[in-house]
């Protein structure tokens, strides 16, 4: 990246920022940093869940040292793209004006599923949010 080019700004946002955006944001930053600049945030800020650290530690990515914010932190604030990855209705994401681009993406609460493993649940969101980011961020893209 050369020094008149400036990363692109991505926030990722679901109602709890507790799983799916955290995992965003984290493998954003780890796999596509030199070009973007990731945050998440949630309608309702509530807490990093335990099994999402532990996915992501799975492929190599520490997501322990970030913290559930609320939506609210980042008003005022220009994204060039925000990415909602609630899988209920749009309407339960927040429309952010300050986005130059927003983009729809859900994918399934991995929290409170019955009938599978918690843990598989949590990988299987993981692994498609991680195969979105590259397909999307990793082409060379700006985004």
């Amino acid at each position: 990246m050369s020094a008149s080019e400036k990363k692109r700004s991505v926030l990722f946002i679901c109602t709890h920022n507790s799983a799916r955006s955290q995992m965003a944001e984290g493998y954003l930053r780890a796999r596509y940093g030199d070009r973007f600049d990731a945050f998440s945030a949630g309608t309702t800020a509530t807490r990093v869940h335990p099994l999402a650290i532990a996915v992501m530690e799975e492929i190599g990515i520490d997501i322990s040292g970030q913290r559930s914010k609320p939506v609210t932190e980042f008003y005022g604030r220009e994204m060039d793209l925000v990415v909602t990855v609630c899988d209920s209705a749009r309407s339960a994401c927040p429309f952010f004006p300050w986005a130059k681009e927003t983009l729809h993406v859900p994918f399934p609460d991995p929290a409170g599923r019955e009938g599978e493993s918690p843990v598989d649940v949590f990988r299987k969101v993981r692994d498609g949010i991680t195969g979105w980011i590259d397909g999307h961020f990793g082409r060379g893209e700006t985004g």
